[in-house]
């Protein structure tokens, strides 16, 4: 997808388990749709078919289930996918896209806490992602303890990524705070720690002047 052909604004939000982010993802998607915005959310891994059926792989079974090489290339074949199906047809449109994780959580998750390459994924990223980035990424911040005891409280119970031990989600919050600080212009980090409500007026406050809605 060439740049000159996006029309529409890329919001990702990131963070570690139970951080809050797909709470936001909704009330945010709301709320544009309520402006009379085009709006699509989504998520990853997962927002289109064949992505999802790759989710089912990666957020299932132990903990060693993957190694980090083998569960990078399996984010990036559901990233590809996502991104051809779901995202670039509409920005392409001019929709407002509001993902729930993008490329910034392999680098934290697969990178920073599992040790996969920075190289492969610097390589991935370049060939998968071309120019479908992030206008926007919102980064919920908050102790680690904190949102995996949300995380482990919700329905669903616990999944691979929660199951891992605080020194690999640990590892996360550095990383996620490590990107926000070395991409200030992208990136804004947002208290996960108030309740929902909140932490959606925060949200609100930074989106709405990028959309030209304040």
């Amino acid at each position: 997808m060439c740049a000159a052909m996006v029309r529409g604004y890329f919001i990702t939000l990131e963070g570690g388990e139970g951080a809050g982010k797909s709470t936001q993802a909704v009330l945010l998607a709301e709320k544009i749709k309520a402006s009379g915005r085009d709006v699509v959310r989504t998520r990853e891994p997962g927002g289109s078919p064949g992505a999802e059926a790759i989710r089912a792989l990666l957020v299932n079974g132990a903990t060693d289930r993957w190694s980090p090489i083998s569960e990078t290339l399996l984010m990036y074949a559901a990233r590809r996918d996502h991104i051809e199906r779901v995202i670039a047809p509409a920005l392409v449109r001019g929709a407002v896209v509001v993902c729930d994780r993008y490329a910034d959580s392999t680098r934290a998750y697969q990178g920073a806490g599992g040790g996969a390459p920075y190289a492969l994924i610097n390589a991935l990223e370049e060939s998968v992602l071309g120019d479908v980035r992030p206008h926007l990424t919102l980064i919920f911040e908050l102790p680690s303890a904190v949102g995996l005891a949300r995380a482990k409280a919700r329905a669903g119970g616990e999944g691979r990524f929660e199951a891992k031990d605080i020194t690999f989600h640990e590892r996360l919050r550095a990383a996620f705070l490590n990107i926000a600080h070395n991409e200030p212009e992208r990136c804004v980090l947002i208290d996960g720690q108030p309740d929902s409500g909140s932490v959606a007026e925060m949200v609100w406050r930074v989106v709405a002047p990028r959309l030209g809605l304040a």
